[in-house]
């Protein structure tokens, strides 16, 4: 009978539970997953009294009877070293709750049956099993250290990618400042944002999923057929047969762009009153779909080597290139410069990268023997087809939003675009400890260990959530300040404070929608399966949004916009919410409804009140660091109160040693 086979370098004569000995003195031998009774050594016999053997019953399936003292654990030893199979039933008081022991020394592991019944008369009892004393084999050890290596691996590179997407965030508020500052809130600035359609588009397409999804698996299956020595250099062949490809591509989508450009503006935005400047902008930024397309391919090709610090630093670059560009052309082109400035950060991403490439493709791993080429893995287009649709149908949003604002006054678009890029900071940086998680539970989900993906889900979504609303209370309480400090000079009068700041407060109803979305959305590809069921969630989020936003532009303007949008998307997470199980990770969604409502409460008060403090002082600096302490204040002492289950290990959750970072 052929039973688990053990992990690699335990002690033959050890349990393969957690390291704990069998109740029997019988050593094994295991050999290519079958156990083969052997005499007991001297050593195993002092620490293992052997109890007398009396028949208790027989294991379904199996001749031999098993006798007192019989471990039911898959590869476990047997009194006589029998390993039984897991699910056999077993006699004589046999527990069969996982590593529970029986009264009879019988234990049964889960899904294993015990039959009524109780000991033969004279039948001893095993003595309880004792912890083992062996040092653990080679095996063991090089997994703890192959595991303690790659968390240090795993957290460095986080940090990293963490601080370098921060300072991005940093330099594109500061580009948003520069624009404010240089081009007011007006009809200028509504034509460079609805060229800067094309680059929104752009990166989310290029650079953050589509692209990736299709070629970091194909590089990495390149890496590993160099590092095992094949003929030839498989990442340099890879690169050959698609690089030239997907360069003219990227290409001729991009001339196309520039020669559609009329006709694109007039679909983004058809209320313009004079879409010429519109038009000659997009044609300056629809440049960007050749350098992101490059930009995203030397990405996936870092990735795949294990180089994070120069895919991270792009969007340092390209903002950096936009603030420049403002600030040399703006007195001569006026907002041309920002458009320029995108075509100027594209080539930017692309040069960061380049050194780091091409360090990897001059590399040629030697192995020692050369094996024979296997064929690289082919990609999944229906899951790349069902990432696609999704991101695309979620940075819709956007061309909703510019669509409904652009028969809107001359600014209406501005003010939207400010606030949202403000407000959406808190959900950027909860989003960040989802990302660092992501490969855990991607991890559990392949070794077929659903509960360890779904405490880690839930945890993350608690996280998040806790995370998400202390901002969003922020942002609420604090709206006015935060937009004054930021953008109010210049061009930027205090109308545009007062209209953004009105939106801003409006676009955090729907921040922990945005959040859940993005963090519940993870869990739904962590298995690497196709499922379309994320795209149904987010067209019905959309939908919502238009059907709303036509019906309160009207008498609201764009704050109705933003409330369309919150709505929209608070649409789509409670239908991702609700719609795990058997497409995604199988999380307990009463439980986690009941934890995310405590620090919404919380999140509620703490606006009102931070709202109500930094309204007193007439200094906006004053008002923004009262009012953010009073929110902080109110919603850690609620959220302890509450016991909110997010808070409390914010910060350890992210630095602990986990007990998943183990192989099995």
């Amino acid at each position: 009978m052929t039973v688990t086979p053990p992990r690699a370098g335990e002690d033959a004569d050890t349990d393969a539970n957690e390291g704990a000995d069998t109740g029997a003195g019988a050593g094994t031998e295991r050999n290519s997953g079958r156990v083969t009774g052997v005499e007991p050594t001297a050593a195993s016999a002092a620490r293992h009294p052997a109890p007398t053997s009396s028949t208790t019953g027989t294991a379904a399936g199996w001749a031999p009877m098993a006798t007192a003292g019989t471990a039911a654990q898959p590869g476990g030893t047997t009194a006589a070293g029998t390993g039984t199979h897991p699910g056999a039933t077993m006699a004589a008081g046999g527990a069969t709750e996982p590593g529970a022991r029986a009264g009879a020394g019988t234990s049964a592991e889960a899904g294993a049956t015990a039959s009524a019944g109780a000991a033969l008369p004279g039948a001893r009892t095993a003595p309880p099993a004792l912890p083992s004393t062996d040092p653990p084999g080679p095996g063991q050890q090089e997994a703890r250290s192959e595991a303690a290596a790659s968390n240090r691996f795993l957290a460095k590179a986080a940090l990293v990618t963490v601080a370098l997407s921060i300072a991005g965030a940093v330099l594109g508020l500061g580009r948003d400042q520069a624009l404010a500052h240089l081009f007011g809130a007006g009809s200028d600035t509504d034509a460079f944002l609805v060229a800067w359609t094309v680059p929104e588009f752009a990166a989310t397409l290029l650079i953050e999923d589509g692209l990736a999804f299709v070629l970091v698996p194909l590089f990495s299956v390149a890496v590993a057929r160099r590092a095992r020595g094949d003929a030839g250099d498989p990442v340099r062949a890879l690169v050959a047969a698609t690089l030239p490809r997907l360069t003219l591509a990227f290409a001729a989508v991009g001339a196309l762009l520039i020669a559609g450009a009329p006709y694109l503006v007039e679909a983004l935005a058809p209320g313009l009153p004079d879409p010429r400047l519109a038009v000659d902008c997009t044609r300056l930024t629809a440049t960007c779909v050749f350098s992101f397309g490059l930009a995203g391919y030397c990405s996936a090709a870092l990735r795949a080597h294990r180089r994070f610090v120069a895919p991270a630093a792009i969007y340092v670059a390209y903002n950096a290139g936009i603030i420049a560009a403002m600030f040399v052309l703006g007195s001569r082109w006026g907002v041309r410069s920002a458009a320029l400035g995108v075509a100027v950060g594209g080539a930017l991403m692309v040069v960061a990268q380049l050194p780091s490439v091409g360090r990897q493709l001059r590399r040629k791993e030697s192995a020692g023997e050369l094996l024979e080429s296997e064929p690289a893995r082919p990609m999944d287009l229906t899951l790349v087809s069902t990432v696609l649709l999704f991101a695309l149908c979620r940075q819709s949003q956007v061309l909703v939003e510019r669509f409904l604002a652009s028969s809107l006054p001359a600014g209406a678009i501005s003010h939207l675009n400010y606030a949202q890029k403000v407000a959406q900071m808190p959900m950027v940086l909860s989003l960040m400890l989802c990302t660092v998680t992501f490969p855990v539970v991607a991890q559990a989900i392949a070794e077929g260990d659903t509960e360890r993906a779904r405490d880690r889900v839930e945890r993350d979504l608690a996280l998040v959530s806790c995370t998400v609303l202390l901002g969003a209370a922020a942002v609420a309480a604090c709206a006015p300040q935060i937009i004054q400090l930021l953008f109010q000079r210049g061009a930027f009068t205090a109308a545009d404070t007062a209209a953004t700041a009105s939106v801003m407060r409006v676009y955090a109803l729907g921040l922990l929608g945005h959040t859940l979305v993005g963090a519940l959305v993870r869990s739904y590809f962590s298995s690497g399966r196709p499922t379309w069921y994320p795209l149904f969630a987010m067209t019905a989020g959309i939908i919502a949004t238009s059907w709303i936003g036509v019906l309160a532009v009207g008498p609201w303007g764009v704050c109705g916009i933003a409330a369309a949008n919150a709505t929209g998307i608070t649409l789509s997470a409670v239908l991702l919410l609700y719609g795990t199980g058997p497409r995604s990770v199988p999380i307990r969604t009463r439980r986690v409804l009941t934890e995310i409502g405590k620090p919404l409460r919380a999140a509620l008060v703490a606006a009102v009140a931070g709202g109500l403090c930094a309204s007193r002082p007439d200094s906006p600096l004053l008002g923004l660091v009262l009012g953010g302490t009073v929110v902080t204040v109110v919603f850690a002492l609620l959220a302890w109160i509450l016991r909110v289950e997010g808070f409390a290990p914010a910060l350890r959750s992210v630095t602990r040693r986990v007990p998943y970072a183990r192989f099995r």
